[in-house]
C-alpha cells in the first residue's frame, strides 16, 4: 500500500479524523498550571507530551504516517533549530557536577532570566522558555533544544544568549561547562544519575541490547540540527543526502579523543558508541535508499523498533523491548487492552537513534559537542546543503553510485585514530582519494549554497573550512596537545574547550 504523498505537501482539512486526533499532540498535562512571579508558569510534565485527550478511536498506521506528513511547510516556513548539549564540572574538583547543583542552577537560570520551570514530581529537570527549552541528559548534560529560527545568525545569537545565562548562574557555583564530544575524564561511577523515570527504563534495558548504552547516556554529548521539508519527496531526497554525508559531518566535528584521562584510539568515540548501543534503534538506515522509501516505510521501520516506555498517568510504564505494532492492536503486555494516542507515538519516535531522525522535521545527529563557534557551524553546514535546491541536487548527484557498504564503510572508519599516529578522520581512504577530498567539494556546496540563500551566513562555517583545509580535525589537534603541551593530562581540556 502506498498513500501517494510523494510530491505533495500534505495538509488536512478541519473535518479529517486526523485533525481530532492530533489535537491531542503537545499537551502538556497540566500545562500553566501552578503560576508563580508574575507570568512565570511551572510546567508538570516530563515526557515530550502526555495526553490531555482520551482517544476516540483507535489510531491506524495511515494516522501515523499521517503524523509524520503533516511535517511538510512550504519553503518559506522552513526553519533550523540547534540542539547541543554540555558538561557542567566543578572548577576545582574537575568532577561532574551533581543533580543538586544542576537544580540550583536551574532555578536560578529560571529566577534570573525568566524561565518556566518543568518539573517531574518533586524534581526541576528542565526550564521553558516560549519555543526554546533546557532538558537534561541522563548523566546531567545540560542540553538547550533552541527554538525554530529562521536564519543562522538568529541560530548563533540564540546560542551565546543560552552560554551567557547559564555561564552568569554557573560560574556563581563554581561550575563551568566544556564542550566535547564525550566525558574525557570520569567513570561511569563517577557520573550522577538525574532523576528521571524514563531512564531509569533505558539504563536498566541498555545492557541487554549493546555493550556501550550507558556510555551513550552518560558520557556522551552531541550537537545536532533539525531541519524541514516540503513534502515526501523533498523529505527523501534530503534524508538521503543528510546519512550519504553523515560521516563527513562527523569526521569534521570529530572532538572526542579521551576516555578516563587517555586517548581512546578514536577521533569520535561518540560516534563509536553508537556502532554498539542498540542496533534495533541506531545506525546508518540502508533502507532509506531503497526506491520504495518514504513516510509509511519509516513507520515501518519505527513500528518494528522495540518501545521503552509509556509515559500513562503521570507515570513511566516498563514497555522495554515491547513493539508498538502490538500496542496498535490493543496487546501491549505493559499495558493490556490500553490503544496508544499520538502522543505515545511522538514519545516512541524520540527513542528511536539512527545518524538522520525523521520526526515532523529531520534531524541530523552525527557531531560531536564541541567549543561555541562549532555550534555555529553545524547548522551552517546543513542548511548550506539542504535548504539550497542546486546544492541539495549537487550532493544527490555526487553520492548517488554510493554503496551501502561504503556508507557503512566511511561511518566505521572516520571515528578511528590510528595508534601513535592519530589520522584516520578526513584522511580516511575512499574511492581513489581521501575523505578530505570529498569534503572539499561538500564544503565548496555548503557555502554556494549560504550564499544564495542572500543572508550572509557563510562566515559560520569558517570553523570547518580549516579543519577541510589542514585535513586536521579538532580530535587530532586535542591529541596533539596532549601528547605535547599538556605533557599526557587530560585536565587542560576543561580549560581548552570550556564555553
Amino acid at each position: 500500500m502506498h498513500l501517494g504523498l510523494k510530491e505533495t505537501c500534505v495538509r488536512f482539512s478541519s473535518s479529517s479524523s486526523y485533525s481530532a486526533k492530533a489535537g491531542q499532540v503537545l499537551h502538556l498535562d497540566n500545562a500553566g498550571a501552578g503560576i508563580r512571579r508574575g507570568h512565570r508558569a511551572i510546567v508538570a510534565a516530563s515526557s515530550p507530551t502526555e495526553d490531555a485527550v482520551i482517544a476516540t478511536e483507535p489510531l491506524t498506521k495511515e494516522d501515523l504516517v499521517a503524523y509524520l506528513a503533516s511535517g511538510c511547510k512550504s519553503k518559506e516556513k522552513w526553519r533550523i533549530g540547534t540542539e547541543h548539549e554540555k558538561f557542567g564540572f566543578e572548577f576545582g574538583t574537575l568532577r561532574p557536577m551533581k543533580y543538586e547543583q544542576i537544580a540550583e542552577l536551574l532555578n536560578g537560570i529560571a529566577e534570573r532570566f525568566d524561565w518556566g520551570k518543568v518539573m517531574e514530581g518533586d524534581y526541576i529537570i528542565g526550564l521553558k522558555q516560549g519555543k526554546q527549552s533546557i532538558s537534561l541528559e541522563p548523566g546531567g548534560q545540560f542540553e538547550l533544544s533552541g527554538a525554530p529560527l529562521e536564519t543562522l545568525h538568529q541560530t548563533c545569537a540564540e546560542v551565546n544568549s543560552h552560554l551567557y545565562q547559564v555561564k552568569a548562574v554557573a560560574e556563581e557555583m563554581g561550575i563551568g561547562f566544556v564542550g566535547i564530544g564525550f566525558q574525557p575524564k570520569w567513570g561511569l561511577k563517577d557520573i550522577p544519575v538525574m532523576p528521571k523515570g524514563r531512564y531509569e527504563i533505558m539504563r536498566n534495558y541498555m545492557p541487554k541490547v549493546g555493550s556501550l548504552g550507558l556510555d551513550m547516556m552518560f558520557r556522551t554529548c552531541t550537537v545536532q540540527v533539525n531541519l524541514d521539508f516540503s513534502s515526501e519527496a523533498d523529505m527523501i531526497r534530503k534524508f538521503r543526502a543528510g546519512l550519504a554525508l553523515q560521516p563527513i559531518a562527523t569526521a569534521l566535528f570529530a572532538n572526542s579523543p579521551f576516555t578516563e584521562g587517555k586517548p581512546n584510539g578514536y577521533l569520535s568515540k561518540r560516534s563509536h558508541i553508537w556502532t554498539d548501543t542498540d542496533n534495533n534503534r541506531a545506525g546508518m538506515l540502508p533502507f532509506v535508499f531503497d526506491g520504495s522509501f518514504g513516510f509509511e516505510q519509516y513507520v515501518d521501520y519505527a513500528l518494528d523498533v522495540p518501545m521503552y516506555f509509556v509515559y500513562h498517568k503521570k507515570k513511566y510504564i516498563d514497555c522495554a523491548g515491547m513493539s508498538f505494532r502490538d500496542f496498535l492492536a490493543g496487546k501491549l503486555p505493559c499495558l493490556p487492552g490500553e490503544l496508544p494516542t499520538l502522543n505515545d507515538w511522538e514519545n516512541h519516535l524520540t527513542t528511536i537513534f539512527p545518524e538522520v531522525r525523521l520526526k515532523r522535521y529531520l534531524e541530523m545527529r552525527g557531531a560531536d559537542g564541541g567549543p561555541w563557534r562549532r555550534l555555529c557551524a553545524l547548522p551552517a553546514f546543513w542548511v548550506g546543503l539542504l535548504y539550497d535546491e542546486v546544492s541539495l541536487q549537487n550532493v544527490l548527484d555526487m553520492t548517488a553510485d554510493w554503496t551501502a557498504e561504503e556508507r557503512l564503510m566511511l561511518r566505521n572508519k572516520v571515528m578511528l585514530a590510528l595508534i601513535h599516529v592519530p589520522k584516520t578522520g578526513l584522511k580516511t581512504p575512499f574511492r581513489d582519494g581521501l575523505l578530505r577530498h570529498v569534503a572539499e567539494d561538500v564544503l565548496k556546496l555548503a557555502k554556494d549554497g549560504l550564499e544564495r540563500r542572500g543572508y550572509k551566513e557563510s562566515g559560520f562555517l569558517n570553523e570547518v573550512a580549516e579543519v577541510v583545509r589542514t585535513g586536521v580535525t579538532p580530535a587530532e589537534k586535542l591529541l596533539e596537545m596532549y601528547h605535547e603541551k599538556w605533557g599526557q593530562s587530560v585536565d587542560p581540556v576543561f580549560e581548552e574547550l570550556l564555553y
